[in-house]
């Protein structure tokens, strides 16, 4: 198996290299440890002080004070991934959630088959003909609020949803996301999203549910059909979920925050005070 190498680096000017170190230290023990059995990846997470210092070969992931509306998964002029993450909050959370989609779905185009959601059918009955649909195999999506989060090494990382979480029936042994907070197949968590292709067309649709459940479907009216399909996701997430309140995904667009959220940056230097006592150690 061949591995991939990702690389942390900080354009922020606010993140110690020791403490980017101690990220990647974490985040390599979660590929290790919990992703990789599940998924069948290996791959190395390193830091690194500058951009120029990056090996050839590696997928960075770069930290920046603000991204707007370029926040999340890329590929470069040679059909390379990279990300862009933005410093608020659990930052780490963030930088989790795009490495193990990264390594999962490396070019943004995996498809898996699977039933369709059985509430789309139930509001668009023109749809009942689609039993079956194509998945985006984004796995940190559907759980990707940080309530769902857990921790390595003391450093927050985010939940994913493991292959049978595209299972056609639940079952009493069946694990769909890493922490089990997702309990059935194809099931969102507050504030989860899921995206999904119509077989033979350029369709795509995704499911939305906010912080008081229930779902909201989206169908994508975007003309241009450009890029890899986890960057034209991206973009009908960015356009939907950016003009509602009720949807906070942390890596595709800054919402007008809560009284709730903003402590977010609060949460950032809270975060950063506790790297910096792991340096001390």
């Amino acid at each position: 198996m061949i591995p991939s190498h990702i690389a942390l680096v900080d354009h922020t000017g606010k993140i110690k290299l020791s403490e980017l170190n101690i990220v990647a230290a974490a985040l390599q023990k979660q590929v290790i440890r919990d992703f990789s059995p599940l998924w069948k990846v290996v791959a190395t997470v390193d830091a690194f002080e500058k951009s120029k210092d990056i090996p050839v070969g590696y997928w960075p992931v770069i930290i920046r004070n603000h991204v707007a509306d370029a926040a999340g998964y890329h590929l470069d002029k040679q059909g390379q991934p990279f990300a862009l993450v933005e410093y608020a909050g659990d930052w780490p959370i963030t930088v989790s959630h795009e490495i193990l989609e990264m390594l999962v779905d490396p070019f943004g185009n995996r498809l898996v088959p699977g039933n369709c959601l059985k509430q789309w059918t139930e509001k668009h009955p023109d749809k009942k003909e689609y039993s079956r649909v194509s998945y985006l195999v984004e796995v940190c999506d559907p759980c990707e609020d940080d309530d769902y989060s857990y921790k390595c090494n003391g450093v927050p990382v985010s939940d994913f949803i493991t292959p049978q979480y595209f299972d056609p029936e639940g079952t009493s042994g069946g694990r769909y996301s890493f922490t089990g907070a997702i309990m059935q197949p194809r099931t969102l968590l507050k504030n989860g999203y899921l995206t999904w292709y119509i077989p033979g067309s350029h369709e795509m649709w995704q499911a939305y549910t906010g912080p008081r459940g229930g779902f909201t479907f989206e169908k994508d009216t975007d003309p241009e059909v450009t890029g890899c399909l986890r960057e034209r996701s991206d973009r009908c997430s960015n356009r939907f979920r950016g003009g509602h309140s009720d949807y906070a995904p942390h890596r595709i667009f800054r919402p007008k925050l809560s009284k709730k959220e903003k402590g977010s940056e609060d949460k950032a230097k809270s975060l950063e005070k506790y790297i910096l006592s792991m340096t001390k150690k």
